[in-house]
C-alpha cells in the first residue's frame, strides 16, 4: 500500500513547446539576454530544455507594433505548470519580445529519466539585422489598392525566348536590314 501512495505523490512533468518572436531589428545582445533568462528560469524551477531552434527572420501574418517581420525562436522543454507561468511572465516583461505562445504536448514524463542532447538544447546567437531591409509596404499596398513597381530580375531577361521558338500560326518577322 505504501508503494502506491509513493507513486501517486511523485510529480510527473509535461512537455511544452514555446515559440517567441523578437523585434526584427533586435540587438544580438538583447536576444542573448532573453535566451539566458529562459535558461535560468527553466533551471531554477527544475525543468529541462530538450530542443532549441532559431527559425530566423520571417514575415508576420499581420503587422505587430508596426513591424511586418520578426525573429522566430522555437523552444521545447519539460517542466511543471508553474514553470510555464514564470516563463510567460518573463517573456511578457522582455522589451525585445513582441509575441509568444506556449502549447502543451501530449504525454507525461519523469524528469529524472529524461536525457537531453546538449547540442539540441543550445541557443544559437541571432545575427544583427541587415542594413538594407525591404521597406515596409504602405497602407494602400497592404490593402492591394496599388502595387510597388516591380524590379526586373535577371531571370526575366533570360527567359525571353529564342529565335528558334516558333509559335504555330504566327508569321516570322522580317529582318529590317534585308532589301526587298
Amino acid at each position: 500500500m505504501q508503494q502506491s501512495a509513493a507513486a501517486t505523490s511523485k510529480r510527473l512533468a509535461r512537455e511544452y513547446e514555446l515559440v517567441y518572436i523578437l523585434t526584427p531589428n533586435v540587438d544580438p545582445d538583447d536576444a542573448d539576454k532573453v535566451a539566458t533568462r529562459i535558461q535560468e528560469v527553466v533551471a531554477r524551477l527544475g525543468g529541462k530544455i530538450t530542443k532549441v531552434d532559431s527559425w530566423g527572420r520571417r514575415r508576420l501574418a499581420y503587422p505587430i507594433k508596426k513591424s511586418s517581420r520578426g525573429v522566430f525562436v522555437y523552444v521545447r522543454y519539460i517542466g511543471f505548470n508553474d514553470l510555464v507561468a514564470e516563463l510567460e511572465r518573463n517573456l511578457r516583461n522582455a522589451d525585445a519580445v513582441i509575441r509568444f505562445q506556449t502549447v502543451r504536448r501530449e504525454g507525461v514524463f519523469d524528469l529524472a529519466e529524461v536525457t537531453v542532447d546538449p547540442e539540441e538544447a543550445k541557443f544559437s546567437r541571432i545575427e544583427a539585422a541587415p542594413l538594407e531591409e525591404e521597406p515596409e509596404p504602405s497602407f494602400e499596398e497592404r490593402l492591394g489598392l496599388t502595387q510597388k513597381p516591380r524590379e526586373r530580375e535577371e531571370e526575366d531577361f533570360l527567359d525571353m525566348g529564342d529565335e528558334d521558338d516558333v509559335v504555330p500560326g504566327a508569321e516570322k518577322p522580317e529582318d529590317e536590314t534585308t532589301e526587298k
